[in-house]
């Protein structure tokens, strides 16, 4: 990425693109500098691009980036209710996501399958490979804009409706979701958020939510495609992944499907259409050690693409937000 012209002389600011990129005038300064003086410019970037990459500022270890990522304002939230597995690095703050490096992960805003999310979300690269693993984003916005529009309305008048089987070695056990091992209190949490639940005859939890497929940004009120159908949906398995699974197990067993809110199907080519567009709105940089980017995590999704070789990206988010109840849009 090459960065455009300082739109901001003397704040640091080289680019007005997303991400907008900020960089120390002397490399090396460390980054609890930009807190107070530059808090103000860097909301605004957020509000107006959704995105800020800081880059060339000291970042002294975890401890740094988790009180770099506190001083917005906000405590730290922890990763409940998670559909991916990480690890714990310290108080608030988690390991990216714990795929193999082959894979590829599709761009997603965080936690958009539920009806409480975070609006902030920070990566911190403390390992880069040369080699891939690069954190792709889009501009929700721009998403939302792009999709037919037959398709955005069938989506935001019905919802969606996931449905997760925790555990039995397919998907993330419900103990490490729900960070328990008391039955209790996955079920007080469902209560609590709306989710649907049951126990399985094996044991294991089966959840049902319906949530948006679309969203109104609070601040600025701008529709934003938010949710995971394209991800949680069958049709994102490899073909061969996906008939082995549908021969192993029955259609409601599946670790994570998504239906229409009303329960029915969604279809193959529509969900392709949407991959699609966030393939060509992607933007994508290679990480350095020691970069963070923030976003603001409803008008930017992010991914990951694969790679060879270590890698290491450490996240925090903050500031939850919650969808009205039974809102659909």
């Amino acid at each position: 990425m090459t960065p455009a012209a300082d739109p901001a002389p003397g704040l640091g600011i080289h680019s007005v693109a997303l991400p907008v990129v900020m960089s120390p005038a002397t490399a090396g300064q460390p980054i609890a500098r930009v807190i107070g003086s530059m808090s103000t410019a860097i909301e605004q970037a957020l509000r107006d691009h959704g995105g800020v990459l800081f880059r060339g500022y000291s970042v002294a270890g975890t401890d740094d980036f988790r009180s770099f990522a506190r001083g917005f304002g906000h405590a730290l939230v922890s990763y409940d209710f998670g559909s991916t597995p990480r690890s714990r690095v310290a108080d608030g703050v988690y390991s990216s996501t714990e795929y193999p490096a082959h894979q590829h992960i599709p761009l997603h805003n965080e936690q958009s399958y539920a009806r409480d999310w975070p609006m902030k979300i920070w990566f911190h690269c403390q390992i880069a490979t040369p080699h891939g693993g690069e954190t792709p984003i889009a501009d929700s916005r721009k998403v939302y804009q792009r999709i037919d529009a037959g398709i955005r309305r069938r989506f935001a008048e019905r919802g969606l409706l996931y449905v997760r089987n925790y555990g039995n070695g397919l998907d993330v056990p419900w103990q490490k979701v729900f960070d328990t091992n008391d039955p209790a209190v996955a079920e007080a949490y469902c209560r609590g958020h709306a989710i649907a639940h049951e126990w399985t005859c094996d044991g294991e939890l089966r959840t049902r939510q319906v949530a948006q497929a679309v969203a109104h940004h609070p601040r600025s009120n701008e529709l934003v495609w938010f949710n995971q159908a394209h991800l949680f949906h069958l049709s994102a398995l490899e073909p061969s992944v996906r008939e082995a699974l549908l021969e192993a197990v029955d259609g409601d067993q599946l670790p994570r499907n998504v239906y229409y809110g009303d329960g029915a199907a969604i279809e193959d080519a529509v969900l392709d259409e949407i991959r699609g567009v966030y393939a060509e709105l992607q933007v994508a940089f290679p990480w350095q050690a020691g970069d963070v980017l923030m976003l603001d995590n409803m008008l930017v999704a992010h991914g990951r693409t694969p790679f060879t070789g270590a890698r290491k990206v450490i996240v925090a988010m903050a500031e939850p937000h919650g969808a009205a109840p039974g809102a659909g849009s």
